[in-house]
């Protein structure tokens, strides 16, 4: 079906571009329509983030889907999760989520799924659906000027609350009275996490210090993205000055959360996983846990302890999810900070990962830092190293040719991973950005951390 045409806008996992020259109101109508084309829906759920354009891409997309006879519920302004949660909880055939997430203020895009919030990629129907959208714009006119369909069947859009059935999943993932008057900041970061921590906040005994709290799709703070460093210190200073028990920031569609200990330090998501990991295990004794092939030593080392069996998957949400599904994993964890839980029909939660930390830091009644600081020692890290490369295939190349004949091990699972005994690495060209990202880490050493890492950097820069 290929016509060697692509549009800017499509992507490995969803679609996403500038508005409104790679994606507008009227695009995301012939969306709409090849979304419908492609799973045959009968109903589907449509929620939207905080951005200013997203109430009219979410507009643009229903009437597509509506003039292709699919019934929609319409969640209005929610997270990414939100729109995991309605599908599978409401046995709906499919659901879009319209959302940038961390992607500059000018940008917007959609997210898909079809029954039991299975995520749509490009290798589950992205590129069909982009094949039919250059079909429906030679046929139909172009990207400014969208013509209602004539004739056929047509749905229905229908504003649906399921907020309140949301916050009660999410509340079933803790014991609630074994939890503490913790006092912890929440950055929201202007996005879409502080209506939801509004309403959690009757049912815990937490004292919330809130800040860039209110949804303002202008994002004054600017552009909701904890995993760049220059991000945290707003979040990291205010639980400084609060003398907080820890400090919470999230991305815009708040499926990913961040943690910051009681001294303000950012605790690597990595960390996250392994923490994560012994919770669900202690739920689900003897289950499989996903993880992602950047970072791995301290995840199989805590899973393997904890009587659990580490499966280790490509990055990214589609393939974690679809592993999940396979081996019915109980827990996965990216070092990127997505969360994926059995119990919320294998997707990523935002808010699932900080309610069981908090509560694991009341049960143990030790701060954040002392759960991680050994494991953080243990296996230092590089943090994630991003390098924008002319020839990123030519620089893991070389990687390979340096260091290959000394490797105890080599995989391709995702980018390239070369082990040796005292330190490993995995370098891999970014599914979402023009970018080669590289993690480091060792067992313990942070001098050779320190090494290897400029040692790699100066391999890729030069042939790359």
């Amino acid at each position: 079906m290929g016509t060697g045409i692509h549009l800017d806008c499509f992507k490995a996992y969803d679609v996403r571009g500038r508005v409104p020259d790679q994606l507008n109101p009227a695009l995301a109508q012939f969306i709409g329509r090849a979304y419908a084309q492609l799973i045959r829906p009968r109903k589907v759920a449509v929620g939207h983030d905080v951005r200013l354009t997203s109430p009219e891409i979410a507009e643009g997309l229903c009437r597509g889907l509506v003039e292709s006879g699919v019934d929609v519920l319409d969640l209005g302004q929610v997270g990414t999760e939100e729109v995991y949660f309605a599908v599978a909880s409401q046995g709906l055939d499919g659901g879009v989520m319209v959302t940038a997430s961390h992607n500059p203020r000018d940008y917007n895009g959609l997210k898909f799924t079809r029954e039991q919030a299975r995520p749509i990629s490009a290798d589950t129907g992205l590129v069909e659906m982009e094949q039919m959208v250059i079909e429906m714009l030679r046929r139909d006119g172009n990207v400014h000027w969208a013509p209602p369909r004539i004739g056929g069947p047509t749905g229905s859009v229908t504003p649906v609350d399921l907020r309140s059935s949301y916050l009660e999943h999410l509340l079933s993932y803790v014991d609630l009275t074994r939890l503490k008057p913790l006092k912890i900041v929440v950055n929201a970061g202007n996005g879409g996490a502080g209506p939801i921590i509004d309403r959690l906040e009757q049912f815990l005994p937490f004292h919330f210090v809130k800040i860039n709290h209110e949804p303002d799709g202008s994002f004054p703070n600017g552009v909701p993205n904890p995993m760049l460093p220059e991000n945290r210190t707003v979040t990291a200073q205010a639980v400084i000055e609060a003398g907080a028990d820890l400090g919470l920031a999230w991305d815009g569609d708040f499926d990913r959360c961040f943690f910051f200990d009681e001294r303000g330090q950012f605790v690597e998501g990595y960390y996250l996983v392994g923490l994560l990991a012994q919770r669900a295990l202690k739920r689900h004794p003897g289950a499989c846990i996903i993880h992602d092939p950047r970072l791995v030593w301290n995840t199989r080392e805590i899973v393997e302890a904890a009587g659990g069996i580490p499966v280790v998957s490509r990055s990214g949400h589609a393939f974690i999810k679809e592993k999940m599904r396979e081996v019915d994993a109980a827990y996965g964890g990216e070092m990127s900070a997505h969360h994926y839980f059995r119990e919320f029909a294998y997707c990523d939660s935002g808010m699932i990962p900080w309610l069981q930390v908090v509560e694991a830091v009341c049960e143990e009644d030790r701060p954040l830092s002392a759960m991680v600081e050994e494991r953080m020692a243990r296996y230092p890290v590089s943090g994630e190293i991003n390098l924008r490369l002319s020839d990123p295939p030519k620089a893991l190349a070389a990687v390979r040719q340096a260091y290959e004949a000394e490797a105890l091990n080599i995989d391709e699972i995702d980018g390239l991973s070369i082990e040796f005994p005292a330190w490993r690495f995995n370098v891999r060209m970014s599914n979402t950005e023009p970018v080669v990202r590289l993690n480091v880490e060792t067992r313990g050493d942070r001098e050779l951390l320190k090494q290897k890492t400029a040692e790699v950097v100066q391999i890729l820069e030069r042939a790359g």
